[in-house]
């Protein structure tokens, strides 16, 4: 009860005319960023955060959620029509989505994605109010110990579910934590790692850093490939649905979302498996005219995977907002903006600033009704935008990353660093090394390093301090697990080949 009355005092600070305005002004360049080929939210949350720097913090992530909601919206377009995901949890929508576009059935295809993610998004974030509280009254008893626990299952399990090798994705976190230690160290005073430049020794701002390895490295990963001619887009009118469509996608929005939002919630759990797991679902309940059309442009394999993404969304901010956890891409920048501020996300939060929180949860009920009602009627609109020259868009996308990250401190220094970060994103994405360990290495290292000095200092010097507490141990035990499952499925995997092999032989 007392988080619905929150919940009120939430939308009493979200209704405001002036927040109605940024969060309008939010899902619109979300949906516009986010609608552009090869650019999924990740990118479209880095790439504007500059523009909320002068922005009352409330003011400020009201819109910021707008721009994550409209940059989930806005992937949905681009796979369907263009069958170019922005981002790895939108592949599965590309699949039957573009699929239909091709057979003439565009509007239902971003129809059905659109209605989806309103569904799947508005009782995700209704979850995500009563989750939240409980999760605070958990969180509070947490000492030291237990949030640096909390910090290694991050680590290990975003580098091992977010990338193809365990390796890659470890060596990309430790690149991470490296540029985390760039500045003054808290405790002793002594610079480290400022190679004897004074601007950083208050260390490299986590702007720079998400906009110079996401939209930088991203932008020039891209024009190192690029194609000159235009892309193909598929011809759409207005977004409707008829009674059959309807029929057919309400099901799979339910079970979408069902799926997204614990996944979501979790430390590395993403939207790629639920969206999987959606459309894997759909595809084995599928009957009749659905199980033919499997393969060939299915409306359940865009409803079902559609709403588990967006579900994923809002479960992304249950750790985020209670414990300062960031479990994808897209949250670990959240969490930069947040810091941009100076807060950190956590049970202190919630009591120190409650008309921020409340406010924000409270945009999102209002941002995704206003994205349901700009992605219906616009998407021809959308589709004439995903026309643009790549030469002139990416370009672009350059100049708006430096002029955003100028006009933060007008330092030339930060100008430099995010060119070097930007080429640095480009040689993770050349080489196959995941980028989001590499920022929550950067955003939690810190964290987790204070913690972990905090628990020892404790402990006098006792090492066992840190597994003690059975919340410390029992995350350190799945961190452990995280980092061995992909070991044990290697061996499984081999021990079954050798024991098939000889078979074949006999043959």
């Amino acid at each position: 009860m007392e988080s619905f009355q929150l919940l009120l005092e939430g939308f009493s600070t979200a209704l405001t005319p002036v927040n109605l305005l940024y969060a309008l002004v939010g899902v619109t360049l979300g949906t516009l960023v986010g609608v552009l080929p090869g650019i999924g939210p990740a990118m479209t949350v880095a790439l504007l955060l500059p523009i909320t720097f002068t922005v009352p913090p409330a003011s400020a992530f009201i819109m910021f959620a707008g721009i994550y909601y409209g940059g989930m919206y806005g992937g949905s377009t681009t796979s369907i029509l263009l069958n170019t995901p922005g981002e790895s949890s939108s592949m599965i929508t590309a699949l039957e989505g573009n699929k239909m576009a091709r057979r003439g059935r565009a509007a239902q295809a971003l129809a059905t994605a659109a209605i989806g993610s309103f569904v799947a998004g508005t009782i995700a974030t209704a979850l995500l109010v009563v989750a939240a509280p409980l999760v605070v009254d958990f969180a509070i008893s947490f000492g030291p110990e237990d949030y640096f626990a909390l910090a290694i299952l991050a680590f290990t399990a975003i580098s091992s579910v977010l990338s193809r090798s365990m390796v890659r994705g470890l060596a990309s976190l430790g690149l991470g934590l490296v540029i985390g230690l760039v500045g003054i160290d808290e405790q002793t005073g002594q610079a480290r790692l400022t190679l004897g430049i004074d601007q950083l020794l208050d260390g490299i701002d986590v702007v720079v850093v998400a906009v110079g390895l996401f939209a930088l490295g991203e932008a020039l990963y891209v024009a190192s490939r690029l194609r000159h001619a235009t892309p193909e887009v598929v011809p759409v009118g207005a977004a409707w649905m008829g009674r059959s469509d309807w029929g057919r996608s309400w099901k799979p929005w339910l079970r979408g979302t069902a799926f997204g939002f614990p996944f979501g919630a979790l430390p590395g759990g993403g939207a790629e498996i639920p969206t999987f797991l959606s459309y894997a679902t759909e595809k084995k309940l599928a009957k009749g005219v659905a199980k033919e059309e499997y393969g060939k442009g299915a409306i359940e394999g865009v409803a079902g995977p559609e709403a588990a993404n967006n579900a994923s969304a809002a479960g992304t901010l249950v750790p985020l907002l209670t414990l300062g956890l960031p479990t994808s891409a897209t949250a670990a920048i959240m969490l930069a903006a947040f810091q941009q501020y100076g807060l950190q996300p956590g049970p202190q939060l919630f009591d120190h600033n409650p008309a921020l929180v409340w406010g924000m949860i409270a945009s999102l009920f209002i941002g995704n009704a206003m994205l349901l009602v700009l992605n219906l009627p616009l998407a021809p609109l959308w589709a004439r935008v995903l026309r643009i020259p790549r030469p002139y868009l990416y370009a672009g996308i350059v100049m708006f990353a430096a002029l955003g990250v100028y006009a933060l401190k007008s330092s030339i220094v930060d100008l430099v660093v995010l060119f070097v970060l930007g080429l640095l994103g480009y040689a993770m994405r050349r080489f196959g090394l995941p980028i989001a360990p590499a920022v929550i290495g950067m955003i939690l290292g810190p964290m987790a390093e204070i913690q972990l000095r905090r628990a020892l200092a404790i402990g006098a010097g006792d090492v066992t301090v840190l597994v003690k507490s059975p919340i410390a141990a029992t995350l350190l035990a799945l961190a452990a697990l995280a980092l061995l499952t992909p070991l044990f499925r290697r061996l499984w995997a081999r021990r079954h080949v050798e024991a098939v092999t000889p078979g074949s032989r006999v043959e």
